[in-house]
């Protein structure tokens, strides 16, 4: 189920035993409504069951069903309408752009009345559009790019007689968000960092134009006939990867009040359930405390013993804390939680080891959540013991109240303060891009 991580929106998967009918089901329906399957379970994605048992497999070949499917395709669209079908945060992609190609030179002589000898007047091609990448502030996916995935400019017209040239290619502008990462896939060299909005890099440089005879003039050659062909823009296959500009990152266990606690101190306002792995994506926030003073919080999916291997949602979330300054790292101390909080510190700790040393060394604030259930406080007076023997601050915070919000952000905005910004990287642009 991996490749169907991320469908396309508005989709359904049909899954099921070997045998059950699956091909002819999808044959049947997406050959006569034109629309692709997918049907899944939860609350976001409701399930829709269609029993096709025997003879019924020959009948919904036949079209015989054809009403109950059209029925139920029905209750998805509506679904669909009303936004049960979840906007997909994508987060790598894969393009190709290619340089325009430069206008061919052009081999001509003036044949004018009374002008004897008019000489060579081909005109030279023009040159080819160039493809680049910029910066925008007003995009956090790359979901465009999944529809896509093939850029080029447009390619210099040609030279004239009369020494007119070629009109140039007009250049192709692509848009990414903040914080994507360009890697040429060939060679796997980091191209670009984009690091801030409005940035612009070229990554497909146009053709030159070629020269029309009249540039082929000389005192020994009065009547060249020879122009030279247009140069091929470049073609480059890029491989797009995004990682949010975030100063604060939250970590921890699944349902451990990650999405609450974004949405008690900024305008985000991430999905919020009673079951793991609610966010299925990141999710960002801006915590302001005054006028002058603000930060960028990310929200990202829980961690799971294993998250490594593939287990839960896996660590591939985890690369958008790299750029993060400080993490908040929550921990349940509700009573009815039924974990270890000491070993969920641990197990979140190793799983962001197996991740990235760098991410597991950021600088951490350790936050007891969801106080107002801890009831007898065994949970959390344990808690505050290994935070003890630690020799590391505890905060606890209840979303529900609002205790300790208040003196959390101002926690986080003194950690900050003590923690310098990245420099940015400028790197230059290669020779042939």
């Amino acid at each position: 189920f991996k490749r169907f991580q991320h469908p396309v929106p508005k989709g359904f998967l049909l899954f099921g035993p070997p045998g059950c009918g699956k091909t002819l089901l999808g044959k049947a329906t997406a050959h006569n409504l034109r629309l692709q399957i997918r049907e899944e379970t939860g609350e976001d994605h409701p399930e829709f069951f269609l029993n096709v048992k025997g003879p019924e497999i020959l009948n919904m070949w036949l079209g015989e069903s054809e009403r109950q499917v059209r029925d139920l395709f029905a209750q998805c669209r509506e679904k669909a309408a009303e936004g049960h079908l979840a906007f997909l945060f994508i987060d790598e992609a894969e393009i190709r752009v290619v340089g325009g190609g430069g206008g061919n030179g052009c081999v001509a002589f003036r044949r004018e009345k009374f002008v004897p000898r008019g000489g060579p007047s081909g005109g030279d091609g023009g040159k080819g559009g160039s493809v680049s990448l910029e910066s925008s502030g007003h995009l956090n996916t790359l979901l465009k790019f999944r529809y896509q995935r093939e850029f080029a400019a447009t390619r210099g017209r040609h030279g004239e007689g009369s020494n007119r040239h070629g009109e140039d290619g007009e250049d192709l502008v692509i848009t990414v968000p903040v914080g994507t990462l360009v890697f040429d896939r060939e060679s796997g060299e980091k191209l670009w960092d984009f690091n801030a909005p409005g940035q612009k890099f070229v990554v497909a440089q146009g053709g030159r134009g070629g020269r029309g005879n009249a540039r082929f003039v000389s005192s020994t050659r009065q009547a060249p006939r020879k122009a030279e062909p247009g140069a091929p823009g470049t073609t480059r296959t890029l491989r797009l990867e995004l990682k949010l500009l975030a100063d604060v990152g939250l970590v921890g266990f699944p349902n451990v009040g990650k999405s609450t606690l974004i949405s008690r101190l900024s305008a985000a306002r991430p999905k919020i359930a009673d079951y793991p792995f609610t966010t299925l994506e990141p999710c960002l926030g801006v915590v302001g405390l005054d006028v002058e003073r603000s930060f960028v919080m990310a929200d990202i999916p829980g961690l799971i013993a294993g998250a490594h291997e593939g287990r839960g949602l896996g660590t591939r979330f985890l690369k958008h804390l790299e750029r993060t300054r400080l993490l908040l790292h929550l921990i349940d101390a509700a009573e009815h939680c039924g974990r270890d909080p000491i070993e969920d510190y641990w197990t979140v700790m190793e799983e962001l080891k197996s991740f990235s040393s760098t991410v597991a060394t950021k600088p951490m604030l350790l936050i007891a959540s969801r106080t107002d259930a801890a009831g007898d406080g065994d949970r959390l007076v344990g808690l505050r013991e290994f935070c003890r023997e630690q020799e590391k601050k505890l905060f606890e915070i209840s979303c529900v109240s609002g205790d300790g919000l208040a003196e959390l952000k101002e926690a986080v905005w003194a950690s900050l303060e003590k923690i310098p910004r990245p420099e940015p990287v400028w790197m230059a642009a290669p020779e042939d891009a």
